[in-house]
């Protein structure tokens, strides 16, 4: 039986679907049709094919319907051929060609999803909402950890991921992690739902990778006895290839196995640009035994979190995309690109998280240089990793022409989110009340920084039209079973031209956290998105079964 449906959107007109087909004891290939509608009882198929899939790719199947029209939605099934053996009945919509007057586009963003510490259930409530056209995920959409007590203790909830009990590293191990995330019901329903645009993070691999190394792992001898039997460069070749068969992307470029940031022109509304920020060709990164070297040079000129040749790519896009004239730039990072003095948690010696944008600092001021002697504006970033939620204006660092209470001489606006599932970076089972008050602290000592939340697992959504994008933040009020429940965090508005937040920073009110210049009131208000009725919940989890 096939077991997964998903569809990526990037090219008017066409639609990429993908699917795990049936898995075969032998070798031998198995001949896999499509077929593409506009209704889901396919009445007229505008679109049909056939592929073949083999153990070689992990019995995965890529097709690409093509002649359909651009900014659509259709519906789609694969069958083995010749016979009744079906996949579920998935849905697509096309991309917008690049000269389509799209009056609004609205965009569900994630990052941060570990299988052991909860379901995943915000993947669900967009869908069950039907309230966006597109899903973009930011990375670490699975880990690499055992999840039997390394990072996450499945057991107390039946989410120990496979291959059990143990860390990934070989190619049987990443697509075996894959297909265990597979399982999940409400990851399943957003790729059967809507195109996805993703991205890898650390994770995907190991815990903070870069060019030419990751955390737990390095091209020594003892390591490599120790850790696997495998090379870092070995493990990173395993996880991008099965990432690639299983992910619903397409190969970026045929000679560049690890090129993965491309960009997506979505009419004249919006272009995408998606960074890869980690594998490709990153600076040393913070290693957590190395972090007072990785202060040392966080302001050394030659660091960089993506490489000369993807940087300067990213500055042509900018450019093309302002010469253009879209109305909107919207850049996926994976870490933070904001400054985020964390000296509450850190302390003083070593204030800023060093594997994010701060260390990296001349690599951010190019951004900020070229965007400002570019004259190009309506820039928004949005960023995971971090496993809390960000608001912040895009300012240079104590810019004295940035005033703080009009937003003015800022160059956009940055949208971080929460994780899925992965805890609070300030600890795992913290209150909300510690929460909120780590959060007054840090919301005091970044100007840029108008509102942040510990607390809440969850995601947001991007609503785009011409006039202005609205950023809508949602919370869970509990992950460790399925349920289809999220509480309205807060909501910001960026008005094209402004080049800041809206005054006053989400309407003067918020549900958690700390916000500056405005109050938070936490109600609990809670949304049943199966049924769309409202109750009051109390974040627990004996409340909501």
């Amino acid at each position: 039986m096939f077991d997964s449906v998903n569809s990526n959107s990037t090219v008017s007109g066409n639609v990429p679907l993908y699917n795990h087909g049936p898995v075969q004891v032998s070798t031998a290939p198995v001949c896999v049709e499509f077929k593409v509608a506009r209704t889901a009882n396919f009445a007229e198929v505008e679109s049909s094919g056939m592929a073949y899939t083999s153990s070689d790719i992990d019995f995965t199947v890529k097709v690409e319907a093509s002649n359909l029209t651009a900014f659509t939605r259709y519906y789609y099934q694969f069958n083995v051929c010749g016979s009744n053996n079906t996949s579920p009945v998935g849905r697509t919509k096309t991309a917008p060609a690049p000269t389509d007057y799209v009056t609004k586009l609205a965009l569900a963003v994630y990052s941060c999803s570990n299988y052991p510490f909860g379901f995943f259930n915000a993947y669900g409530n967009p869908a069950r909402k039907d309230s966006v056209d597109y899903v973009i995920h930011l990375g670490d959409y699975i880990y690499e950890y055992a999840g039997t007590g390394d990072y996450g203790y499945g057991y107390s909830i039946g989410r120990v991921p496979a291959p059990y009990g143990r860390i990934i590293y070989s190619l049987y191990d990443y697509r075996a992690r894959l297909s265990a995330y597979r399982a999940d019901e409400d990851l399943l329903l957003s790729h059967a739902t809507y195109p996805w645009i993703p991205v890898w993070d650390d994770h995907e691999v190991a815990d903070n990778t870069y060019r030419d190394g990751m955390a737990y792992l390095n091209n020594t001898e003892d390591s490599f006895v120790h850790d696997g039997g495998v090379s870092t460069d070995q493990r990173k070749m395993n996880a991008v290839r099965a990432y690639f068969e299983w992910m619903p992307i397409r190969q970026v470029e045929m000679n560049d196995n690890l090129r993965i940031w491309r960009s997506f022109k979505l009419g004249s509304l919006l272009d995408l640009i998606m960074l890869d920020t980690r594998q490709y060709d990153r600076s040393i990164t913070d290693l957590y035994w190395n972090t007072d070297y990785i202060h040392e040079i966080s302001d050394d000129a030659s660091r960089t979190m993506m490489g000369s040749r993807q940087e300067n790519w990213f500055y042509n896009q900018l450019s093309t995309s302002a010469d253009r004239g879209a109305r909107w730039r919207l850049i996926g990072s994976q870490t933070v690109f904001s400054r985020v003095n964390e000296s509450v948690a850190y302390g003083n010696v070593n204030p800023l998280d060093y594997d994010a944008w701060d260390g990296y600092t001349s690599n951010r001021n190019r951004t900020l240089q070229h965007l400002t002697d570019n004259n190009i504006g309506n820039n928004i970033v949005i960023s995971g990793d971090s496993h809390a939620s960000w608001v912040s204006d895009l300012v240079w660092i104590d810019d004295a022409d940035y005033d703080v209470e009009t937003g003015k001489g800022a160059l956009g606006a940055e949208f971080g989110g929460s994780a899925v599932t992965s805890p609070c970076p300030y600890g795992q089972n913290i209150s909300i009340s510690s929460a909120n008050n780590y959060s007054d602290w840090l919301e005091s000592a970044n100007p840029e920084l108008h509102w942040n939340d510990l607390y809440y697992r969850g995601y947001f959504e991007l609503h785009f039209t011409y006039d202005e994008v609205e950023a809508k933040y949602f919370g869970l009020p509990t992950v460790v079973n399925r349920n289809p429940y999220e509480i309205s965090l807060a909501n910001f508005t960026v008005k094209s031209g402004d080049n800041h937040l809206s005054r006053p920073i989400a309407g003067g009110t918020a549900e958690v956290g700390s916000l500056k210049g405005g109050s938070v009131m936490q109600t609990n208000v809670t949304n049943n998105t199966e049924t769309g009725q409202y109750f009051i919940s109390h974040a627990k989890q004996e409340d909501l079964k």
